[in-house]
């Protein structure tokens, strides 16, 4: 496959920079969220009662070779050493010591080959599990459809992210399984009710409002006034949990790390043991078409520490074994190094990590040659994928959405699960 060298790299290096220098200067700022975890009677209900997702998204491509899959004192491996971890023989990066402590919780597909090296065509592929331009759902969105309870009062799938937030995730499902953007850790505008209002007289006015969308639904299509209704009951139900948007204890502060992501994980916990099906967050930076070694020392640096507390606090709560927990990308990158010392894009050998409801702990899935470029046993895509997410929540991935009497496949029917990732 042609290597992607795009994305503009030397605004790139810039604009990362910039990014990286924003971060460090709202460091100290207000966190939102919970403190705490959730006592053991809740997380033992939750355990019994929902399945849940947890997406951690490393946008722009993390490479497999500074992650999931070293290859160190290689033509290609680059400077870093791989370590232990606490699977017997399961080595990773030397960049991500706090998650190499957890992978016992953790397992490890290193044989992906999705043959595409465009970001938009990744991410597709890695959440729809369709190739190409469809109006298929994310995985957040089918989840979202088959496990949030009817009483939820949280939206089912949620999307932490300060940007590169899509609008059209649930495709042909409706704008009710559609992701709510949270554009960072603070409160949604207007969240408030107004103040001239009671709570009688928002009631009422709510009640009027769903009179006329049935009145005006009797005659026409119903799909602009399901939009309209998602959107007013996603806010209304945020309207009544505003506690979820408090201060964070320094306490939780200081375990999670005080910049963006630190703040984004301890969201979605929070989220999480609040009955959420669906939380995904993004962690932005990853496109490392020059200094790939600098930035990657820098971005998993910020990513290793928030997120193996995450997964240990899923653990010890009792939540880990129905919350599903998946750490991808849209590709990985280039084994060879380009002559700005950076990888650029590559879809056709490259890892994932993934863990908890379902999987096999411990696991190694597929291999890459030597070099690290290509996959020598196991490939699979993201169709595969999809299939073993769904069937690991305990969703029939083989089955058939019904959209209004049309039969849909839920996963690719040319491909299946890997069966042997779960349990």
């Amino acid at each position: 496959m042609k290597r992607n060298t795009g994305c503009n790299p030397l605004d790139h290096i810039h604009s990362r920079r910039q990014f990286l220098a924003g971060t460090a200067a709202i460091g100290g700022g207000a966190l939102v969220g919970l403190g705490g975890l959730t006592n053991h009677v809740v997380a033992n209900t939750l355990k019994s009662d929902q399945k849940r997702i947890l997406q951690v998204y490393l946008q722009g491509g993390v490479s497999q070779l500074e992650s999931w899959d070293p290859k160190p004192g290689t033509l290609y491996g680059g400077p870093f050493q791989s370590i232990a971890t606490s699977v017997p023989g399961l080595r990773i990066c030397e960049l991500l010591p706090g998650t190499a402590q957890k992978m016992h919780l953790l397992s490890v597909v290193r044989s992906i080959n999705i043959n595409t090296n465009n970001h938009g065509e990744g991410q597709v592929f890695m959440e729809k599990g369709r190739s190409g331009n469809n109006s298929y759902p994310f995985i957040g969105s089918v989840v979202n459809r088959y496990l949030t309870p009817k009483n939820s009062q949280l939206p089912g799938f949620v999307h932490i992210s300060t940007r590169g937030l899509q609008d059209d995730t649930a495709g042909f499902l409706g704008s009710r399984y559609a992701q709510m953007k949270l554009e960072g850790i603070v409160s949604p505008d207007n969240l408030d009710r107004q103040k001239d209002l009671d709570e009688q007289q928002f009631s009422r006015r709510s009640d009027f409002r769903i009179q006329l969308n049935q009145q005006f639904t009797s005659r026409r299509s119903k799909a602009l006034v399901d939009s309209y209704d998602a959107s007013f009951n996603q806010a209304a139900q945020l309207m009544a949990r505003r506690n979820l948007f408090e201060q964070q204890p320094e306490k939780q502060l200081d375990r999670y790390g005080r910049h963006d992501f630190g703040r984004y994980c301890l969201m979605a916990r929070t989220l999480l043991e609040e009955g959420s099906t669906c939380v995904k967050i993004t962690h932005h930076g990853y496109d490392t078409h020059a200094e790939n070694f600098n930035f990657h020392v820098e971005q998993l640096g910020e990513f290793d520490k928030p997120f193996s507390t995450l997964l240990g606090d899923l653990e010890e709560s009792g939540m880990l074994e129905s919350t599903l927990v998946l750490i991808y990308s849209e590709f990985g990158r280039t084994p060879k190094v380009n002559h700005r010392y950076g990888r650029d894009h590559w879809g056709t050998a490259w890892s994932i990590a993934l863990g908890g409801c379902g999987v096999q702990p411990g696991a190694v899935i597929g291999a890459t040659n030597d070099k690290g470029t290509e996959v020598v046993d196991r490939e699979v895509h993201g169709g595969h994928l999809f299939h073993t997410y769904l069937q690991a929540l305990g969703i029939d991935s083989t089955a058939n959405h019904d959209i209004e009497g049309r039969e849909i496949p839920i996963g690719d029917p040319a491909v299946e699960s890997i069966k042997e990732l779960l349990v």
